[in-house]
């Protein structure tokens, strides 16, 4: 029987690096401001987008939809957002930040930022190169660029 070496498989180590990653920062948020992954993502995905739907939230993040409704009540209930249904799809709820949902947001950026400039400084000028390459390579072959 041919066995699968699950280390050296590459979906499974892509998403093992970016978990790694993310486990990494969740820490900024989580200790600024008590968030889990899913609620930092919906914050990111509105403060950087204004105004969405929790289906374009989810679609943008990548984020199951039970996971954005539960970030979405999160936020909510903390005032960092607000929902609006739409005029035309009762269904459908417009989601924006409230202004304390953008403080948290707006100091929140710098955070993230340093964050990811520390990680990449830990890589050579060769190594964030072929980082950036390879990414935008594996996007090409699978048809997401």
């Amino acid at each position: 029987m041919d066995i699968l070496e699950l280390e050296s498989f590459l979906p499974y180590r892509l998403y093992r690096l970016a978990d790694a990653v993310s486990r990494e920062f969740s820490r900024v948020y989580k200790d600024r401001h008590g968030l889990t992954r899913p609620e930092w993502r919906t914050l990111a995905g509105l403060g950087q987008h204004g105004t969405m739907t929790a289906t374009e939230l989810g679609e943008q993040s990548a984020m199951h939809k039970t996971k954005v409704s539960r970030a979405v009540a999160e936020l909510e209930r903390r005032r960092w957002l607000t929902r609006t249904p739409d005029e035309k799809d009762r269904r459908i709820e417009h989601l924006t930040l409230t202004a304390a949902g953008l403080a948290a947001y707006r100091e929140m950026v710098p955070l993230a930022k340093a964050f990811e400039q520390e990680l990449l400084a830990r890589l050579s000028a060769d190594e964030r190169t072929a980082v950036t390459n390879g990414l935008i390579a594996l996007k090409r072959a699978l048809g997401k660029d």
